[in-house]
């Protein structure tokens, strides 16, 4: 088993549940209030960790009560949690409205998630060094993430770049990524390109492979996922099943396919394996408590 260092973000989400997504100006009443661990960079990892992973993290949390919440999360799930930092201030906080089809709407005050600086990856590269496979996502400050790219390249490692929240990004860390994992929506924006069906996508995915960008899973939702290098494509269909919840879906792929690659897996087996991740995790409310184990995608007959 290769070891993975995850670089990224740690927020408390505050969830509650609505009929449907309020309208500009209107009050609605919500029930099932719950504080939930996430972040996309810490839902990647507790997802590695309980597929069997050996995973480590960098991040910042808040002196205040959710980063210690966090931190606990990280480590009952066994998360090396020696890179992360405690910051003066608030933790990352991401308030979550969940309709009745399943469907988030999200937004993140990120705190502590965006004092993480080239320094503070320096100070911890011994997680990188130590590491086979580093991923990212975008919810820490851009340079930092182009720097830990380009550190992580520098050392030989296998990196994963999961785009979320989607933002136009620099040529120069887009060199640095050799798996990106967006869904159709992320590849949209980061390619320049507007997306209406499969070939556009094809084509949106040469736009970063163009850019250094060796692979991309691109996750397609209940249609599937599809995976384009700049000689193939392979495309899966994903499991049928009733989703109440899609919060951390495409964290929990991300982190599953972390895992596979982690085994050894090749591209096909390492998607039959995150679809199923994936699938387990939208059957179940929150981020980090609707994350499969290893023992549940066994069983798992979807």
């Amino acid at each position: 088993m290769k070891k993975i260092c995850v670089i990224g973000s740690l927020n408390m989400d505050l969830v509650v549940n609505v009929d449907t997504m309020p309208k500009k100006g209107q009050t609605l009443i919500g029930s099932n209030f719950k504080e939930v661990p996430g972040g996309k960079g810490a839902n990647q990892a507790v997802a590695m960790a309980r597929l069997n992973g050996d995973v480590s993290m960098i991040g910042k949390v808040g002196n205040d009560g959710f980063g210690k919440a966090l931190i606990n999360a990280l480590e009952n799930d066994k998360v090396n949690t020696d890179y992360i930092q405690i910051e003066e201030g608030s933790s990352g906080v991401a308030l979550i409205s969940v309709d009745k089809n399943a469907e988030n709407s999200i937004v993140v005050a990120p705190g502590a998630n965006f004092k993480l600086t080239n320094s503070d990856i320096d100070k911890n590269i011994e997680a990188i060094t130590n590491s086979d496979i580093v991923v990212l996502q975008l919810e820490t400050p851009l340079e930092t993430i182009k720097y830990a790219l380009n550190v992580a390249k520098k050392a030989s490692k296998y990196t994963i770049l999961n785009p979320a929240p989607a933002v136009i990004l620099e040529d120069e860390l887009i060199a640095n990524v050799d798996l990106l994992t967006p869904n159709e929506t992320e590849l949209e924006i980061i390619s320049g390109m507007q997306i209406n069906n499969e070939e556009d996508i094809k084509k949106a995915a040469q736009i970063m492979i163009e850019k250094g960008v060796k692979e991309l899973i691109v996750t397609l939702g209940s249609k599937g996922s599809l995976y384009i290098n700049k000689e193939k494509s392979i495309f899966k269909k994903a499991c049928k099943v009733e989703a109440i919840d899609t919060t951390a879906a495409g964290d929990s792929y991300t982190g599953a396919l972390a895992v596979a690659f982690a085994q050894g897996k090749k591209v096909e087996k390492a998607m039959d394996f995150a679809s199923k991740v994936g699938a387990l995790t939208v059957q179940r409310e929150g981020a980090q408590s609707s994350l499969p184990t290893l023992k549940d995608v066994e069983s798992f007959r979807g």
